[in-house]
């Protein structure tokens, strides 16, 4: 459906501004009137990592007059094969403040309001407030109903992607005309059954094919032009070379647009998506050990079976020595169990300790009472024990 534009058109352009958006100013459906509109509009940027990179650098170059970010973390070198925004030399320097440096130099008319914070409850509203367009681009789904939520109850459309490994998504959700991000997907998936990308990987080139995407559909929503992704939900498989759409229709028993809203506020997103479930934190209770324990425990001949629930690609990046490899899935389906030895000590791990602790309740449930798992995963190993090898 095509909707009027977003924003009001800025007063005028100056000479300078002219020259550098020449090429949008000679497109009919855009013109002088579609890049004042640009010039005018207040668009934030919900991270600076593999969806915000080439949204944000886009987003300046087609100049977006204010452009905000929320970003709290500092830039790690694992993040360079995609978070184009960043370079080698910014690496452990904040990443909105890195953002904001290539933001800039791409175009200095570009006004760059930086959050560094994270996003929450106590701060989303008052934040979002400031703009009139959202880009989500957050890696997990704790923040995404929080966006989510939060763009409903203050009238605010935003642009959503998705990436995992070769496959992306992206659509606009947008209440007052169309669906919310709940009408897709009502429930959060069960606590660790979708890996995030710091556990399955992202082809780097796959953030460009989605960003883009997504910029495309700000300006077609600050400038009215085009049908915008509202009610459609565009999904890409880079692999298969293949693009397709599915119509996502308005439910009118969603609990937070929908007919009769139960949702009429902010909840505790964290509590809502099961970052850890209620089984895994009372398994970890008591059966967590540190990685010094654990090489203590080989140091000493003890008689464990280590197992490492991470997936195999992690695996060969990094190990800890004595480990055997099971994915966590195999312990969700059941697999994995009988190969479970009943003389020996099980000590299992991941990458943070999350996983390992959904598979630690898995293995007390099942009689395995006497299981632990290293809290702080093959990342407090390295740190610890093997500060030589490569942290992922």
């Amino acid at each position: 459906m095509s909707l009027p534009p977003l924003v009001e058109p800025a007063a005028e352009l100056t000479v300078d501004e002219v020259r550098r958006y020449s090429r949008h100013l000679i497109i009919p459906d855009v013109g002088m009137a579609g890049q004042k509109r640009l010039k005018n509009a207040k668009v934030l940027c919900v991270g600076a990592g593999g969806l915000g990179s080439p949204a944000l650098m886009y987003l300046a170059a087609a100049g977006v007059g204010t452009l905000g970010i929320v970003e709290f973390d500092t830039v790690d070198e694992s993040n360079l094969q995609r978070q184009i925004i960043h370079g080698q030399s910014d690496i452990g320097r904040s990443k909105g403040e890195s953002a904001r440096a290539s933001v800039l130099e791409i175009n200095p008319f570009v006004n760059v309001v930086l959050h560094e914070t994270r996003l929450d409850v106590d701060n989303v509203k008052e934040i979002f407030a400031q703009y009139d367009l959202i880009v989500d681009g957050t890696d997990n789904f704790a923040t995404r109903y929080l966006v989510n939520d939060a763009a409903v109850l203050l009238g605010k459309p935003y642009v959503w992607g998705s990436i995992y490994r070769f496959d992306g998504q992206a659509s606009v959700f947008w209440a007052e005309h169309g669906p919310c991000y709940r009408c897709l997907y009502p429930e959060a998936p069960p606590a660790g059954m979708v890996p995030s990308c710091s556990e399955g990987g992202v082809l780097g080139v796959l953030c460009a094919s989605i960003g883009s995407v997504q910029v495309t559909e700000a300006i077609k929503l600050l400038t009215g032009i085009g049908e915008p992704l509202v009610g459609r939900l565009m999904i890409y498989d880079a692999l298969e070379m293949q693009y397709r759409q599915v119509k996502v229709r308005k439910d009118p028993d969603c609990v937070l647009c929908g007919e009769n809203p139960t949702v009429t506020d902010l909840i505790d997103y964290d509590a809502f998506c099961g970052v850890v479930s209620d089984e895994a934190q009372a398994a970890a209770i008591g059966s967590t050990i540190t990685p010094k324990q654990l090489k203590q425990w080989q140091d000493d001949k003890e008689d464990i079976f280590l197992v490492d629930v991470r997936e195999p690609g992690e695996y060969e990046i990094v190990s800890i020595p004595g480990a055997v490899l099971i994915p966590k899935g195999e312990f969700l389906m059941g697999d994995a169990l009988e190969r479970m030895p009943q003389d020996k000590k099980i000590v299992v791990h991941c990458k943070s300790g999350a996983r390992s602790a959904e598979v630690l309740a898995v293995l007390h449930s099942a009689g395995f009472a006497d299981a632990v798992h290293v809290g702080s995963g093959i990342i407090g190993w390295v740190n610890q024990i093997e500060p030589h090898k490569p942290v992922y």
